[in-house]
């Protein structure tokens, strides 16, 4: 939001109320509550509560990249399943996705959906040299990982010529996918398939798309063995991570690394831990072994070709 549009306001009985009615007495209590937590500012003239510009791109626009009212609602899901995750911290065990409470799945999407919509084919598909252009003539992408089909629906809106298919290994999300697609008027030109990332169907991709999926998963190298196994030769991969550095020192000076260890904890390395590899990166690996994984498998041309303060992206060339 920019900061010369109005902020977002609510008053208290003193100068008026909501909707023409008074303000009960909870909501003045909460109204107070959330200016001593300073989230709201309070105009001692006139007693008007306000909400920042700044404050209302996180928690009141959900057009804004910095919205994130979803990690509110992941923190639910990741507190519903505290019993769990007490009982993987005493025994080393994983917390398979499909166990999560709904409210994660939810949560992921509403976390991450702000983001790949700002920047996915609007900055991060453009920084791999010829990719648009290949997708505007035609082309196919796999969308490894897609859960909910955010990042999948985007694709195809951008690329009506490309074929898209999403792939993810929990099905109860790719039947949310298929409705947000037909919601948004691709059904016709996406497809979602049961699979999981080391196994999807497929050869001759133009583009694999890992998004915010590869340190969830318990083999990566599998995972990106079977991206350039699925590529077209000269075709792309776009890996799409935290934004991490590879040591904790310098992560804990990201002011999203509570968040980013909290989802880590709770969500991402249980995930892995419940895979065959258990490789436990976690959502603060780094760059490291992101290219260690691709140049394994075969990529060329590792580059580092986008970054957000939540996001780093990189890319890499099957040859």
């Amino acid at each position: 939001m920019h900061p010369t549009q109005p902020t977002h306001a609510l008053h208290t009985q003193h100068v008026g109320d909501l909707s023409g009615q008074s303000i009960s007495h909870p909501a003045r209590a909460w109204l107070a509550q959330q200016t001593a937590a300073g989230i709201l500012t309070r105009d001692e003239v006139t007693g008007r509560f306000s909400l920042p510009p700044a404050h209302a791109a996180v928690l009141a626009d959900p057009d804004s990249p910095a919205h994130l009212v979803g990690g509110a609602l992941l923190a639910a899901g990741w507190f519903h399943g505290i019993d769990r995750v007490v009982e993987a911290f005493r025994t080393g065990s994983g917390i398979p996705w499909s166990h999560q409470h709904p409210d994660v799945f939810d949560g992921t999407e509403r976390f991450f959906t702000p983001g790949y919509t700002m920047s996915l084919t609007a900055e991060w598909i453009p920084a791999v040299d010829g990719l648009v252009e290949t997708l505007h003539t035609g082309g196919t992408i796999a969308d490894v990982g897609c859960g909910h089909g955010t990042s999948t629906v985007l694709l195809a809106q951008a690329f009506p010529r490309a074929t898209v298919i999403g792939y993810d290994a929990h099905r109860p999300s790719l039947e949310v996918a298929r409705k947000r697609a037909a919601s948004a008027g691709v059904a016709e030109r996406v497809r979602f398939e049961v699979a999981d990332a080391a196994g999807y169907p497929g050869l001759g991709f133009d583009l694999v798309c890992l998004l915010d999926s590869l340190h969830d998963l318990g083999d990566p190298q599998a995972a990106a063995t079977r991206a350039y196994t699925a590529l077209r030769r000269g075709g792309a991969v776009l890996v799409v991570e935290p934004q991490a550095a590879d040591d904790l020192a310098e992560n804990l000076a990201n002011p999203l690394a509570a968040l980013s260890y909290t989802a880590s904890a709770f969500q991402c390395t249980p995930a892995s831990l419940a895979q065959p590899g258990a490789a436990a990166w976690g959502a603060q690996a780094g760059e490291r072994p992101v290219r260690a994984v691709l140049e394994s498998a075969g990529f060329t041309g590792f580059a580092r070709v986008a970054d957000t303060p939540a996001n780093a992206v990189y890319a890499a060339r099957c040859t």
